[in-house]
């Protein structure tokens, strides 16, 4: 039985952290007004029929804090990743040069700012929500194995570890939810 409860353990433990890993994904979407390679992380472009990410066919870099700068490794490419690039839907306007493609981030109103804190404190919420679902299938699990029997006393103390985790994870949560709402605040 002990096997088993260290199992769950470990089970809970991997499930809060891919919560975790999916928030920062997610926060990284949420635009803080700095020109970050990661804004364009969800394009993929028309690239020898496939549908292949910007990032595989083209260098992405941030010359200054308001630009992103995508350099296609082949010319042709160009016109076909600023459609990709309107099509995403971000937001953005590319500019072309013949070489290189610009990206100007505009600078966010405050009106705009409050838009994405909230933004990130939804994303927070929702890994919150996940962390509580994976606490709650946890203790279900040991109930049962209470019935098939295991001893009260261990029962007791993985819940308490399940609880410590879920503790742990709330609190890892609000500080990335906060260190992102800093960073959408900061002008």
């Amino acid at each position: 039985m002990q096997e088993e409860v260290d199992f769950i353990l470990e089970h809970t433990e991997e499930k809060m952290k891919a919560a975790i890993a999916h928030l920062e994904k997610e926060l990284l979407h949420v635009r803080a007004g700095k020109a970050s390679p990661a804004m364009l992380d969800g394009v993929t472009v028309e690239y020898y029929g496939s549908l292949t990410p910007l990032n595989q066919i083209a260098n992405i870099s941030t010359p200054d804090a308001r630009t992103v700068a995508i350099q296609p490794w082949e010319k042709g490419l160009i016109p076909v990743i600023e459609k990709a690039i309107m099509n995403a839907n971000l937001g953005f306007n590319p500019d072309n040069n013949g070489e290189i493609i610009r990206i100007n981030v505009p600078v966010l109103t405050e009106e705009r700012r409050r838009m994405l804190v909230k933004q990130a404190q939804q994303e927070g919420e929702n890994a919150k929500v996940s962390i509580r679902t994976v606490r709650k299938d946890a203790n279900e699990t040991l109930k049962k194995l209470l019935k098939e029997g295991l001893s009260e006393d261990l029962e007791k103390d993985a819940e308490a570890e399940v609880q410590r985790l879920t503790n742990e994870f709330g609190i890892t949560v609000e500080n990335l939810v906060k260190a992102k709402e800093k960073d959408i605040m900061t002008i």
